[in-house]
C-alpha cells in the first residue's frame, strides 16, 4: 500500500469536505426556513465564481475587494430572486416551487454560457505560493484558506442559529411557519434571508473551486455532487450537512486511491458518493441527524 498517496489524500478529503459542508449547509439553510429543496444550488456557485472573476479581470480589483463586492452581489442577488420569483409561490404545493428551481437553474447555466461563453477561464493569480507543505504533504494554499473560510462559516451559523435573533426567527419559522407568524415573525422576510444567506455562502464555495480548477459550467454539477451529503446528514440538520459534507468527502478520495491502487475502474471518484446515498436511503432514510417525520393517514 502507498500510505503516503492514502495520507495526501485524507488530507485532501477533508479539506474538500469542509467545503462540500458548507455547500450542503446552504441547501438545509433553505429546506429549514420553507421546506423546499433548491436544485439550483449548483448554479449559485457558478453565478458567484463568474461574477467574482469578472470583477478581477475585467475591472482589476485586488482579490479580497472582488471577493467583498461578489459577496454583496450575491445577498442582492438571492434576495431579489426570492420576492421576484419565488415568493409569488409561497401557498403553492411544493413541487411547484421545485420545478421552479429546476427551471431556474436551467435558466442561468445558459445565461452564464451566453454571457462568458463555453470554455474555462482560470482566476488570475491569488497566492504568492500555490502550494504548502503540510506534515510533509503538499496542499494547495487556496484549500487551506477555503478551509479556514468554511470553518468560520461554520461557527457563525452556528452562532446564528443560537444567539441571534433573526436565527431564532429562521429556527421558529422552520418549526412552524403558523406559530412563528402568531408570533410576530415576519416568514416572508425569513424566506428572503434563508436565500440571501445561501447564495452568499454558495458564492464562496463557488469562487474557491473557480480558482482551483478555472470558472465554467461545471461548477453547476457541484449542487448535485453535494446532494448525498445532504441526504447523508439529514435534510435539516446544520450539524448533518457539516458532517455529511466531510464523509462524502472522505468517500470520494478514498474511492479514488482503491481505484488508482486495486480496481483502475477510471470513476470511482464520481459515483462513489452517489453509492453512499442510495445505501443510506435504503437504510436510514431521514439520514444521520434529520428528523422523522411520520404521518398517519
Amino acid at each position: 500500500m502507498d500510505w503516503a498517496l492514502l495520507l495526501q489524500l485524507t488530507l485532501n478529503g477533508l479539506i474538500v469536505g469542509a467545503l462540500y459542508g458548507v455547500v450542503a449547509m446552504s441547501f438545509v439553510l433553505i429546506y429549514k426556513a420553507s421546506q423546499v429543496v433548491n436544485f439550483a444550488q449548483g448554479e449559485f456557485l457558478l453565478v458567484g465564481a463568474w461574477v467574482c472573476w469578472w470583477f478581477l479581470t475585467e475591472w482589476q480589483l485586488p482579490f479580497y475587494a472582488g471577493f467583498l463586492f461578489t459577496l454583496v452581489f450575491m445577498m442582492l442577488f438571492g434576495l431579489v430572486l426570492q420576492v421576484v420569483v419565488l415568493r409569488p409561490l409561497i401557498g403553492e404545493p411544493v413541487i411547484s416551487v421545485i420545478m421552479a428551481t429546476i427551471g431556474l437553474g436551467i435558466f442561468f447555466q445558459a445565461l452564464m454560457k451566453w454571457i462568458f461563453g463555453v470554455f474555462a477561464k482560470p482566476f488570475p493569480p491569488i497566492f504568492a505560493m500555490e502550494q504548502v507543505r503540510v506534515l510533509g504533504l503538499e496542499v494547495q494554499t487556496v484549500y487551506l484558506a477555503s478551509l479556514g473560510v468554511s470553518l468560520l462559516i461554520m461557527a457563525g451559523f452556528g452562532w446564528f442559529f443560537k444567539a441571534s435573533k433573526h436565527g431564532l426567527a429562521m429556527r421558529a419559522t422552520a418549526f412552524d411557519q403558523q406559530v412563528a407568524q402568531s408570533l410576530g415573525v415576519s416568514v416572508p422576510k425569513v424566506f428572503a434571508m434563508s436565500w440571501a444567506i445561501s447564495a452568499v455562502v454558495s458564492a464562496v464555495a463557488g469562487v474557491v473551486v473557480g480558482v482551483v480548477n478555472g470558472v465554467s459550467s461545471a461548477l453547476s454539477f457541484y449542487g448535485i455532487k453535494v446532494f448525498p451529503a445532504v441526504i447523508l446528514g439529514g435534510l435539516d440538520s446544520i450539524l448533518g450537512a457539516v458532517l455529511g459534507g466531510v464523509i462524502v468527502g472522505l468517500l470520494e478520495n478514498w474511492a479514488h486511491y482503491i481505484d488508482s491502487q486495486w480496481l483502475n475502474w477510471g470513476n470511482m471518484f464520481q459515483i462513489a458518493p452517489f453509492y453512499a446515498l442510495v445505501l443510506i436511503l435504503l437504510i436510514k432514510p431521514y439520514g444521520l441527524f434529520g428528523t422523522k417525520n411520520i404521518e398517519r393517514v
